[in-house]
């Protein structure tokens, strides 16, 4: 019996095994989608993939449906924890001394984030298919082959699509843009 989202949580929110097996067959594929760009590792990305599970079942309560659709919150659960993970692969690597920077200052801190808020209003007025490409890239951080195969498009015309998006974006954020 397929259930909804709207079930499968309650399921969740229940702590039914039921619930917890039903969410792993359907939301698997969508979290290995997620991981696999991310975590070139298949070791790391099991471990990831079992991490979010975890999460998933700890943190269910978390999720408000008024915030957003539960594929969403997955994604953005998802996407992070595999982050997480390579920046503390990063953290166990010895670190050499040019590789050393100061930590940003809190001015440093409030232009950063001005400058994300003008970048996601600037991506706000694309089209959706630049806005998809954009967050397949810079987001997801998915391989030019893969976002070309599944968008139907050529490697070199998604480069090329890449290269005039990201121009155009330097000219809206005034040069900022990197």
């Amino acid at each position: 019996m397929v259930i909804n989202n709207d079930a499968l949580i309650e399921q969740l929110q229940q702590r039914e095994q039921a619930g917890l097996e039903e969410f792993s067959r359907r939301f698997t594929p969508l979290m290995r989608y997620i991981i696999s760009p991310i975590l070139p590792d298949e070791q790391d990305r099991e471990e990831c993939l079992a991490d979010v599970s975890l999460l998933v079942w700890e943190q269910i309560e978390r999720y408000d449906p008024n915030r957003g659709a539960f594929t969403t919150w997955l994604t953005v659960l998802t996407r992070n924890t595999a982050l997480n993970r390579v920046r503390k692969r990063k953290e166990t690597e010895p670190i050499s001394s040019d590789q050393l920077s100061p930590a940003p200052g809190p001015e440093e801190q409030v232009l950063r984030r001005e400058l994300l808020e003008d970048l996601r209003r600037a991506l706000e007025n694309l089209p959706v298919k630049d806005q998809i490409l954009f967050h397949r890239k810079y987001y997801y951080l998915q391989p030019i082959a893969q976002i070309a195969a599944e968008m139907g498009m050529t490697a070199r015309a998604v480069e090329g699509r890449l290269y005039r998006l990201k121009k155009h974006l330097r000219k809206e954020l005034g040069g900022a843009a990197r």
